[in-house]
């Protein structure tokens, strides 16, 4: 089995991921291990703490493949971006379209929501995001403050625009306290997340994607699950991007790849109408 990781902060030095290249290529090498084939970098964009050119991060990116290439460590980048809710109403076009995946038509980026809870600042840079005609795929909406009490009820005209919610792995192992753990399996349960990431952090989280299959089924997906968020759903996003539009009837998933985000929103839509 191969595992596709969409959040990860493996670049040296830029954030408070990997502090240099060895750091970088160790954990690396710790996630083809464990089975990651592929991963999506995601360097913090906007952070007060982390200031960080995104026009950069192609070339970050491209260093760090040369040097897993020489290394014989055979894990497959992409350039991108964890957008802060500080900056998403502000980031021009030229920055979103660095930081964007999959094809045209169906581009998205990965944006961070904030801890204090879901407010109307994040939702208004979600808003001007979707306006440059991106995608939206929501990172660790578990750890936002409240998200079982109001956040999701929040985040409801989001998730109806298309965005689809990614979970932590370290949220299901409870690294992130209880709240975020029981959350994180909520959302799993109630089938309202479409992919699991690491959000590794080498030197300080050092756990790899591969350990979220267990939490996952054990939270209450089944192990084709389990699977899909894991592989086949993150794959799916790097390949053919978040359609945008109508959704796919979720009756049709086997059929049809598009349906699986179609099945991540309408979990949403119909727990929304709670």
């Amino acid at each position: 089995m191969s595992y596709v990781d969409l959040h990860l902060h493996l670049l040296p030095g830029v954030d408070d991921g990997a502090r240099d290249e060895r750091e970088s290529l160790d954990h690396a090498a710790r996630m083809v291990k464990a089975g990651v084939r592929e991963a999506l970098v995601t360097p913090h964009v906007g952070h007060p703490s982390f200031p960080l050119d995104v026009a950069t991060i192609p070339a970050h990116t491209a260093a760090l493949q040369a040097a897993l290439d020489r290394e014989g460590i055979a894990l497959r980048l992409h350039a991108g971006g964890e957008i802060h809710p500080d900056v998403a109403a502000s980031l021009g076009a030229d920055d979103l379209r660095v930081l964007a995946q999959g094809p045209p038509g169906a581009r998205w980026v990965l944006v961070e929501v904030p801890f204090a809870g879901v407010d109307e600042a994040f939702l208004a840079g979600c808003r001007a995001i979707r306006r440059h005609g991106i995608g939206l795929v929501i990172a660790h909406p578990e750890r936002a403050a409240g998200l079982l009490d109001d956040g999701l009820r929040a985040l409801r005209p989001e998730l109806r625009a298309g965005a689809v919610l990614q979970v932590n792995v370290c949220s299901l192992l409870g690294r992130h306290g209880p709240e975020a753990q029981l959350a994180a399996k909520r959302l799993i349960r109630g089938k309202l997340a479409y992919v699991l990431a690491s959000d590794g952090h080498p030197g300080t989280r050092t756990h790899t994607l591969a350990e979220g299959f267990a939490p996952a089924v054990a939270a209450g997906a089944s192990p084709i699950q389990a699977w899909q968020l894991i592989d086949a759903n993150p794959r799916f996003l790097l390949r053919y991007g978040l359609p945008a539009g109508a959704s796919v009837p979720a009756r049709a998933w086997r059929a049809r790849p598009e349906a699986r985000v179609s099945a991540a929103r309408v979990a949403a839509r119909r727990l929304g109408a709670r």
